[in-house]
C-alpha cells in the first residue's frame, strides 16, 4: 500500500499543488490560448499520450507558450525577449507572487494590500519582466526592476512601453556595480513593501552544464547534444555566481540591513533546502527581526521562499496604517 501511495503522488500534477489563486492550476486549454495568440498553433503538437501540448526541450516553443500565457490571463498584448535570455515557467512565478500577497495579508488582518500604493522591488528582473507583469495585472502592485544587463533592462522598458495595462507602473533600473544589489538601485526616497528575487543557482558555467547534463540523461536516457540544454534560456547574470544561491542570498541579506528602516519584507527564493542553514546564519548575523521561509510548488519540484525584515511589530503596525489604509 506504501509503494502505491509514493507511485501515485510521482505521477500528480504539481499543477495541483499551485496556490489556490494561481490561474495556471488546471492543465493548459491550449485551444483557448491559441485564441489568445494565433502562432502557438504552429507549435502544438501530440504528446506520448495523445494530449496537446508543446515540445518543452524546444526554446522557441517555451517562448511562445509564455507569450500566449501573458496575453491570455494577464492581458499583455506584446511580449518578447532576446534569444537567450531567461523565458521562465509562468505557473511557478505566479506562486510566488501570490504568496507574497499572503506573507503581505498576514500583517494586514488577512487581507492583501492592492493598488498602487504597495511598492516591490524585483532583484534581477530579467529581460522578461513576468514578476512585475503579474504582480501589477493581479494586485495592482507598482514595480521597479533592477538587472545588471542592460539589454535586460531595455527589454523591459520595451514590454511596458508597448502594453497600455503597464504604463506608469513598472520601471527598470540598470545596476552598474554587479557587485551590489540594492546599492545604486534604492533610492533616497524609495520605500518598498517587498522585495523579490529569483537568485542565480549555479556556482559557476560548468556546474550548470554539468547539471543540466544529468537531468537531460535522466530524462531521455542519452546525451544533451541533440537538444538545447537550457530550454528556457539564461544569461550568465541569471544562472550562475559566485557561490551560488547560498552566497548570493548571504550578500543580499548584509546589504538588505542598510535599508531595513525603508522595507517591510524583503524576500528570495530558495531553491535548494540544505542552503537554508547558512541563510538563517545570515540573518542572524545581519540582525534580521522577522524570519519567515514560506513553503511552495515551484515549477517541477517543491520549493520556498524566505522572508526577512527588520521591523518590529509596533514599526509594522504603523507601516500599514500609514500606507495600506484605505
Amino acid at each position: 500500500m506504501v509503494s502505491k501511495s509514493k507511485n501515485i503522488k510521482g505521477k500528480r500534477s504539481n499543477k495541483l499543488e499551485l496556490h489556490p489563486r494561481n490561474p495556471h492550476r488546471a492543465r493548459y486549454d491550449f485551444g483557448l490560448l491559441a485564441d489568445s495568440c494565433p502562432e502557438l498553433s504552429s507549435v502544438i503538437q501530440l504528446n506520448q499520450q495523445g494530449n496537446a501540448s508543446v515540445d518543452f526541450a524546444d526554446p522557441n516553443a517555451v517562448k511562445i507558450l509564455n507569450r500566449a500565457l501573458l496575453n491570455h490571463f494577464y492581458g499583455v498584448a506584446f511580449w518578447d525577449i532576446p534569444a537567450g535570455y531567461l523565458c521562465p515557467p509562468i505557473p511557478g512565478r505566479a506562486d510566488y507572487v501570490h504568496y507574497l500577497a499572503d506573507l503581505l495579508a498576514d500583517s494586514n488582518h488577512g487581507i492583501i494590500p492592492r493598488g498602487k500604493g504597495v511598492k516591490v522591488l524585483d532583484i534581477g528582473v530579467g529581460a522578461n519582466c513576468v514578476y512585475p507583469i503579474i504582480g501589477h495585472q493581479e494586485y495592482g502592485w507598482q514595480f521597479v526592476g533592477s538587472d545588471v544587463n542592460p539589454v535586460a533592462v531595455a527589454t523591459c522598458d520595451a514590454i511596458v512601453a508597448s502594453n497600455p495595462c503597464l504604463k506608469g507602473a513598472i520601471s527598470a533600473r540598470l545596476q552598474t556595480q554587479p557587485a551590489k544589489l540594492f546599492e545604486g538601485i534604492w533610492k533616497e526616497k524609495d520605500r518598498f513593501d517587498l522585495t523579490l528575487c529569483n537568485p542565480p543557482f549555479h556556482t559557476s558555467e560548468s556546474a550548470m552544464l554539468g547539471e543540466s547534463q544529468r537531468k537531460w540523461r535522466g530524462v531521455k536516457g542519452k546525451t544533451a547534444t541533440s537538444k538545447p540544454l537550457l530550454n528556457f534560456g539564461g544569461k550568465a547574470a541569471e544562472l550562475w555566481c559566485e557561490g551560488g544561491e547560498a552566497g548570493f542570498v548571504s550578500r543580499m541579506i548584509k546589504e538588505s540591513a542598510h535599508y531595513g528602516d525603508h522595507c517591510f519584507w524583503f524576500t528570495s527564493l530558495i531553491a535548494r533546502q540544505s542552503n537554508l542553514e547558512a541563510i538563517y546564519r545570515a540573518l542572524k548575523a545581519a540582525g534580521a527581526r522577522q524570519v519567515k521561509t514560506i513553503n511552495m510548488a515551484q515549477g517541477q519540484k517543491i520549493s520556498r521562499f524566505v522572508a526577512w525584515s527588520f521591523l518590529a511589530d509596533d514599526q509594522m503596525d504603523y507601516w500599514k496604517d500609514t500606507y495600506w489604509a484605505h
